[in-house]
């Protein structure tokens, strides 16, 4: 359709132009018959702030948005957790936004509708993966430009948005790894940890992985951890100082407290330490006191990120790149599916229960005629 111009006047002032869209044709850009959109949806917002999620956050039903010109209306069929989502709800990340806002960082879904402005690249049914706030809906409005083109709705490629980007772009950009070096992965069977494993050992790296279980060591081995240690029954510090006294050359670390201590008296001259995250300390009044490091992946996912999301698309393809979700299967109230059960994943991950990159899967896949 035509843009129709429209000039108005008001007595002698200069004519305005203004341009309006035919809304005959909004028909072709949104999907209620194929998906039966409901006018309503729920999301997650903040209310209050608190390092405590199931505190912060409330479920509220709102109507279903209207993409604008250059947007797309995303009906979400997985989103992601991320420790940082409790550093957002405590107001840690900007303290000029007050509640309420939005919560959710990172989702994948189906495109049910879009703005004339969005339509030369995208249509009705195709999949892409977004990283912006307000990830936690039924529903969500992002920038056309901001999205991801994804060949399938699978929560792998969820990995790959924030979890793998960070580990990705902090090694090439700090961890300068050269082969033979030591690298050693603060939880590293987690969301990040197992990318920051999986590109230390591409690099020709000894790679060390800190686990909490068994099977978690078991999955290190599988991804090319030379040496995983369960810090539940070995000690860190002494198992690091028997088999590596010359230190370790890079230490990739999220948890902070404890371990963080033992990474920093382990490191090797001219040692790098890549601090991305303080997960131990994240539900705590204070967070991180001492250290400004919780923006550190927000900082990094500015730069480089459409290089590594590109890389890490034909690493997947090729079937290099493995990309663990935990999707809950064996969580004690079973699997995180509905908007709802965001609150249980976030309690799963913070319990270090998880085995991979946590992940709801938000709604299930369309039924009946839809191409969706």
């Amino acid at each position: 359709p035509q843009k129709i111009c429209i000039a108005l006047s008001v007595g002698p002032r200069v004519p305005a132009r203004r341009y309006i869209i035919d809304m005959s044709y909004s028909s072709h850009f949104m999907d209620y018959k194929r998906t039966a959109m409901p006018s309503a949806m729920k999301k997650l917002v903040v209310t209050q702030l608190s390092p405590h999620f199931r505190e912060a956050v409330r479920v509220q039903t709102v109507p279903v948005p209207t993409p604008g010109n250059e947007e797309l209306l995303i009906r979400n069929r997985f989103v992601g957790i991320n420790a940082s989502d409790i550093n957002y709800s405590a107001g840690r990340y900007d303290p000029t936004v007050k509640p309420p806002f939005d919560a959710g960082f990172e989702g994948i879904g189906e495109v049910v509708g879009l703005g004339l402005g969005a339509s030369s690249d995208y249509t009705i049914g195709d999949t892409v993966a977004y990283f912006r706030n307000g990830a936690f809906a039924e529903y969500t409005i992002a920038p056309a430009k901001e999205c991801i083109r994804v060949p399938l709705v699978k929560p792998e490629f969820l990995t790959l948005l924030v979890s793998g980007a960070t580990a990705y772009i902090a090694l090439k950009r700090l961890g300068d790894l050269t082969k033979g070096e030591t690298v050693l992965v603060t939880a590293a069977a987690g969301g990040t940890g197992q990318f920051a494993v999986q590109f230390a050992k591409q690099a020709g790296c000894h790679v060390i992985g800190t686990c909490s279980t068994n099977e978690k060591a078991g999955f290190l081995k599988s991804i090319g951890c030379d040496r995983p240690i369960n810090y539940k029954e070995e000690n860190l510090g002494e198992t690091l100082r028997k088999e590596y006294p010359k230190g370790i050359d890079v230490v990739y670390e999220s948890i902070g407290g404890s371990i963080l201590d033992v990474a920093v008296n382990c490191l090797a001259q001219k040692g790098r330490l890549i601090v991305i995250g303080f997960i131990s300390g994240y539900q705590s009044a204070s967070g991180i006191p001492a250290f400004k490091g919780a923006t550190l992946p927000v900082k990094l996912l500015q730069n480089d990120y459409g290089e590594a999301m590109g890389k890490m698309m034909r690493m997947l393809a090729k079937g290099e790149l493995a990309c663990e979700v935990d999707c809950g299967d064996m969580a004690e109230e079973g699997r995180f599916s509905g908007l709802e059960s965001v609150f249980r994943a976030v309690d799963y991950m913070y319990a270090g229960k998880n085995l991979g990159k946590v992940v709801v899967e938000v709604a299930p896949a369309a039924q009946g005629n839809s191409k969706l």
